[in-house]
This record gives C-alpha cells, structure tokens and sequence, in this order.
C-alpha cells in the first residue's frame, strides 16, 4: 500500500501527523537541512520519535538535503556517522558528496534523493538506483503521464509531492536567495524571492505583483490515478507549517488513500471539504491537467502564478502597529506552556498592536508573522491578548517582529485538535551524539597524460543563439560553448549555418532541467549531434550522464552538477567525468579548498555571466508583457519567456573577469565567459576584454558569493541573531576549525572507484 507522507517541524507537527495517520514522517535535525528557520529536532528528541515511531510500526526519514562546502565535510561525516548508529530508516539527500561518504564509510544507510536533486525522468532514477538509492522525491514540474511512464521505465522507489508549498523554479535550479545576498536555496536559508512584490511598467504605467508568488499544490483529486501509476510514497509539504494545518492535511489525504476504492468521487469530495480551511494559499494541481508537454510549457504559468496572490499564506490580520514588554506572568505562562508541548525551551514574547486587520484571533489560534523587508517569517501559537483602555487589540509575537511586520492567520484554535504525544516523556535514556571523529583527506584524481585534450587551457565563451556564435569570435575562445535550445538544435540537425568555429572546438551545453517528457527525444538527439561530429559536452542534469556514457562522448559536469565539495566531485569522477565547471554560487575561499593546485587543471571558472535566479519549465502567462521588473530596493532584473521555458536574471552581471590574472598564478587557467540567455553585445565584449586585460574591475557588477561566500551560520546562532536584532541580513564568515592529523582508511569499495583518500599530508593511491 502506498506511503502517507507528512513534515514534522516541530513536536507538535509530529504527534499531528501521526495522530492522523500518516505512515511516515521526515525531518531535520539542527544541521544540514533545508528547513533551516524550523525549530527541527534535537538529537535526543530525534532518536526518541524513531524509538516511538518503530513500535507503533511507522518510520522516520531524516533530511540532510543541502550541499556542503569543503570546510564542512568533517562536520558532515561526523553527522552521518552519528545517524548509521542511530538507523533511521532513510536520508534525503541533496549533495554527491553524501552519497560518496555513505558508499564508503556507511552502505547501510539508506538513501532517498531529495526533489533538490533534479530527479525528473527514469534516467536519472536508475542511475541513482545503480548508486544504491532507494527510492528518488521526483521534481514537481511533472505531469501524471510523465510519472506514469518513469514508473513502468524504473525499479527505484518514487515519492511525489501532492500537497503543500511550491519553487516557482525547477527544482533545485533557484539561485535567486543566494544572489541577494549567499543565503542559498540549496544550504537551507531560502529567503523567498519567489514570494516579493515587485513592479514593472506595463500597459503605459507602473504595474506591481507578486509575479513569481506559486499557487500551493493540491492533488487530492489524483491521489487514486498516482496510486494506479505505482507511486510509492505521498509527500506533503509543511515543515514550517502549524501543527494544525499538518494535521488537517494529513488526515484529507489519509481519508482519500483508504475510501478511494469503495466510492471515488465521495471520497475525494469529503477530503476536499477537509482541506476546505486550511488558510492556505489558492490551490492548483500545477502539470496534472495537460495532455501534452507543449501544452504545460504554455498554460502551467496561468496555472501556477497569480500576481495578485500576496506571498502570505492565511488570513490577513494587520500589520504591527507597536510592540511592548508582555508582563512577566505571561512570559512566564508561555514558557511554561512551551516546555509542557515540547516546544522550544527559550520561548520569549512580547506584545503587538495589529492595526489594518478585520478579525481578532484567540489563544490556541495559530499564526504566521511576516517580517516587511522580506527578510523572515515564523509561526506562533498565540497565548495571550488583551483590549488597552483606549479599546486596541494587543496579542503575543515572539521577539524580533515589530512595526510594519505582517500577521495571518492560520488555524482557529476551535479546528484544534489534541493528539496524543509520540515522544516518550523520559529521554534521558536517548544520548547519542556526533563523535569527534576524524574524515580521511579525499584527494581527487591526477590528470593523466592526454586525458584533458579535449579540455585545453584559455578563454571558454558560451553563447544561447547561433547569432552570438559569430559575435563570440570577438574573444577567440579556445573552446566555443553552445546552449543546446530549440533554436540551435534546429539550426546544427539541419545543418543550416555553416559555424565559425569546428566540431572539435565547440562544447554543446544540455540544459539542467531533462523531464521525462523530452527524455527520449534528447537521447536520440544527443546520438544524432555525436555522429554529426560533436564530442564535447556539458552535463547539468543526472540523467545526462548515462546518456553521454552511452554514446562514448566526452562529459563535462555543469555548474548545475553541484560540486561544493572534494567528495561530491569524487562522486562525479566514478561517473567517468573528468573535467567540472564551478557552480556560480562558489566563494573563492571554498574553490581553493576543493581543487587543490595539482587539481586545478579540471576546472572551468565562470568569471563573467548572467547566471539564471530561476528557471521555470513553462511560458509566463500573456499578461506579463514586461522585460525588466524592479524589487523595493530598485533592484533590477529581466525575465525572458520562451519556448523553452522562463528564466530570471539579473539585470547586472557577475565578474571576477578583473581577478583572471591572479587565479591564472594559483593554477586556474580555464576560465568562462557565459552569454546564456543574453544578446553578445559588441561594447560588453570589450568592456570584459579590457578587465581582464587591465584587471581592473568592471563597474555596476555583482561578484555574487565569489568573496564573502555563502550566507553561512548555525541555526542556534541564527534564531539568537534574529530574536535580539528582528533582522536576519547578519552575515557570519566564521569557519569551524579543523583539527588535528586523519587516520588511515582501507578502501572499502572496489577497482571502479577513482580518486583516492589518505591521512592528512599523505597520499595512497587507491588501487
């Protein structure tokens, strides 16, 4: 029988969902998720739900679905060590790095591929499935046919999301967060671009909307279609939701798995009702409604946006209008209250006056605060109100909201419900924790003699039209860089243009989103490019790799292959690729301590792009006849809609083309100047000539996360920074030391494997 599926963000969430009837739950812990601003589980908290959850016969899945830079690797053995001991009963996984360390250090952890992963087609599935995975979280950009023949084409496991909050991006393809300022959507610390007002000038004057704000998913209609299908396992999203709304949720989905056989219609129109107040947003059911794929390319985004949908979810009540002290007896009787549910221990409130609102919530109702810069958000169990002398509404908030912040509200408390605790009420007995154990050093493989021909040295220029190709010459790239679209497919199957550059110079670039839709028709177009003469190319996306491997052509992993650190391109090696472009979010800090000097010779660098913030798989409904679109900050940034899809980008580029002089002396000579989805302008090639040649900084560009870095602090560090300052745009660069010498580590797996490992300061090649 198919897997109900729910979040547990909290304690609360845990005993909803259960209470409910789910058979599983997911969570994270303090560390390496991609629910950072969640109250998550401690440890003993977290072994104490998998002893309870077993003996009811239920199971507990642990997230650890971010991508780790190098610094933190030791951090992240120690952390996977400490979950093969306790056993849950999967790990959703983001990063290559994890699968890499869990083949060689924990096979009997069992792994599920995070929907951060891309996973979108049969390919990708059985790849990770020859890697040991058991199961694959499918992206959310599919439609009921696509899953229906990745099932019959796989024997990996699928989950599917079928309710909850959605990336208005393909999955784990948004760097917009991280542009604004390192706090990537792939290290848990999203800010939610997706969910801001912006404006544009449409129709003659200023037009403003939440442009990119998604719809919430609701395929409680197609529960019974997906279990015919075969899917495994029903995902709701809501880590960050109230335990009230998983509940509810949970139990509309649990009624539909079990009643659907006896009387479909009645039993889906039931779970609507259910559903029927949950304050969310407006609902859509996304690709589940198109007979084709060209038909989701061009309706989805009128299914999926509505720019006059705010990015709140619930009922608007007001925006704080004061705040003040709460008298000690309330704070008191909070804190209280919170330890007794198994909330957080350190539970300060104060008091806010709402103005602007029509309805006044009660204690036990549920609500969410929005901060006004966009900057964060929490949900809160109110405990307290009260009417002033001068007849005005105060209500408890936790500390660092204040004026101008947004409530909603999400739950009454009278749709309440009391679920009994899945958390035995003695934990002491639960105390394990990470060890302080040591990581072997991963060293990456030695390029062999010959082995990089088709990866020389010098300046890459990659381009998205056979226009720019021409235009590109203008820097004469050692190697020319060619988005694969459905413009210069067309234009190198028909052999229409007679290209400025040969085969053997020229690397066609795949795009990181491959559906099962267009699967079958990009294999057999990949064959047909291979005996046409090209060689060479880049691969974003899991399935592309057995689909080169095949053809016996060269694969570069793109920047979408996300290579953060030595053991996630260790990964990628065993995949019989041998040379990786930097993903645009890197620092240089990182970069170095990945590739080390002798290894620098398999990198490409991006030192000049317009990197994409989000990529949608659907054309932008006819309303958004705009190019440029402005945030509050008068921050500009374009959209382009096309036939293959939506891209956002910023309106300035990213440049590091000043630093190419000093990067060359640290042994990085392959560098990237990325045109994709722009216009070659004959001026903007001289101006990158010139920095580079001057090294001189070109002016009004970003350099992205290049010198600070990833947004990077711990989840105890962040909730103190935002609960004394209501503002989480603090940034620390502090790097957790690593100390002390490896031990030795005999290989556990086999001749396949390339690279090699080895106590620090020496190196054993692996046999």
């Amino acid at each position: 029988m198919a897997e109900l599926l729910a979040p547990a963000g909290n304690v609360e969430s845990l005993d909803a969902a259960i209470g409910e009837g789910a058979d599983a739950v997911y969570l994270g812990l303090k560390t390496f998720n991609a629910r950072l601003r969640s109250s998550n589980f401690s440890f003993r908290e977290f072994e104490g739900a998998l002893s309870s959850l077993h003996k009811k016969g239920k199971k507990l899945y642990v997230t650890v679905n971010t991508v780790c830079e190098e610094r933190e690797t030791e951090r992240l053995y120690r952390f996977l060590s400490y979950l093969n001991r306790v056993g849950p009963d999967g790990l959703i996984v983001q990063d290559y790095g994890v699968i890499r360390m869990c083949q060689e250090f924990f096979p009997n952890l069992v792994l599920h591929a995070s929907t951060q992963m891309n996973v979108e087609s049969a390919s990708a599935a059985n790849l990770l499935g020859k890697e040991g995975f058991k199961r694959v979280v499918l992206a959310r950009e599919l439609g009921l046919e696509e899953i229906q023949d990745i099932k019959a084409k796989t024997n990996v496991e699928l989950e599917v999301f079928v309710h909850g909050a959605l990336c208005v991006s393909e999955s784990g393809l948004c760097l917009f967060s991280s542009f604004l300022g390192g706090k990537s959507a792939n290290r848990g610390m999203c800010a939610q671009a997706c969910r801001r007002l912006y404006t544009s000038e449409s129709g003659g004057g200023n037009f403003s909307g939440y442009y990119f704000s998604p719809c919430d998913l609701q395929l409680i209609d197609k529960i019974p279609d997906l279990v015919q299908a075969g899917v495994e396992s029903f995902k709701i999203e809501g880590r960050m939701k109230s335990a009230e709304y998983v509940g509810s949720v949970v139990a509309a989905y649990r009624y539909v798995l079990d009643h659907w056989q006896e009387n479909k219609k009645e039993a889906v129109a039931a779970a609507k009702r259910m559903l029927a107040t949950d304050f969310a947003r407006s609902k859509t059911s996304y690709w589940y409604n198109f007979k084709t794929v060209q038909d989701g390319v061009e309706g989805a985004g009128s299914q999926i946006l509505n720019p006059n949908q705010a990015g709140g979810t619930g009922i608007y009540l007001g925006k704080i209008a004061s705040v003040k002290s709460a008298p000690s007896e309330i704070q008191d009787a909070a804190k209280a209250a919170a330890e007794k549910s198994g909330g957080q221990k350190d539970y300060r409130i104060q008091l806010a006056l709402l103005k602007g609102g029509s309805y006044n919530p009660d204690p036990g109702d549920s609500i969410r605060i929005h901060k006004k810069n966009d900057a964060g958000r929490s949900s809160h169990k109110v405990r307290h109100t009260e009417f002033d002398d001068q007849g005005r509404f105060w209500l408890d908030v936790p500390m660092g909201f204040g004026d101008g912040d947004e409530v909603y509200l999400l739950q009454t408390k009278s749709m309440s419900k009391r679920y009994p605790r899945v958390l035995p009420n003695d934990l002491a007995p639960f105390n394990h924790q990470p060890r302080d154990e040591l990581l072997p050093v991963m060293d990456l493989t030695p390029v062999q003699k010959k082995e990089l021909d088709y990866f020389p040295e010098g300046i890459y220029v990659q381009v998205s039209s056979i226009a720019d190709v021409f235009a590109a010459q203008a820097l004469n790239p050692v190697r020319l860089i060619l988005e694969l679209n459905k413009e210069t497919l067309g234009d190198l199957l028909n052999k229409k243009t007679v290209l400025p550059f040969s085969k053997k110079q020229i690397i066609l670039s795949l795009d990181p989103f491959c559906p099962q839709g267009i699967e079958e028709r990009q294999d057999e177009q990949i064959g047909a490019l291979v005996e046409m003469g090209y060689k060479t190319f880049v691969a974003n996306n899991l399935a592309q790799i057995p689909m080169l491997r095949q053809k016996d052509a060269k694969a570069i992993a793109g920047p979408y292959l996300y290579t953060f650190n030595r053991w996630a391109v260790s990964w990628l090696e065993n995949q019989n690729i041998g040379a990786f472009v930097s993903p645009y979010e890197n620092s240089k800090k990182n970069l170095e301590a990945v590739f080390d000097p002798k290894f620098r010779e398999r990198l490409l660098l991006p030192v000049y792009a317009y990197p994409a913030l989000f990529r949608m798989r659907f054309m932008l409904p006819k309303e958004y006849d705009f190019t440029y679109f402005s945030d509050k900050e008068e921050v500009n940034f374009k959209v382009n809609s096309t036939a293959d899809g939506s891209f956002v980008m910023p309106e300035v580029p990213f440049s590091i083309a000043d630093k190419t002089s000093d990067l060359q002396s640290l042994g990085f000579r392959r560098f990237l100047i990325d045109f994709s989805k722009t216009k070659v302008q004959r001026q903007e090639v001289k101006a990158v000539q010139q920095s580079m040649a001057k090294q001189k900084p070109l002016e009004g560009v970003s350099r992205f996360n290049w010198k600070e870095g990833f947004y990077s602090i711990s989840p105890e560090e962040y909730r103190a920074k935002f609960d004394a300052s209501g503002d989480d745009n603090w940034r620390s660069k502090n790097q957790p030391p690593r100390s002390g010498k490896g031990r030795k580590f005999q290989n556990a797996q086999g001749p396949s494997a390339r690279g090699y490992y080895s106590p620090r300061g020496k190196g054993k090649k692996r046999r």
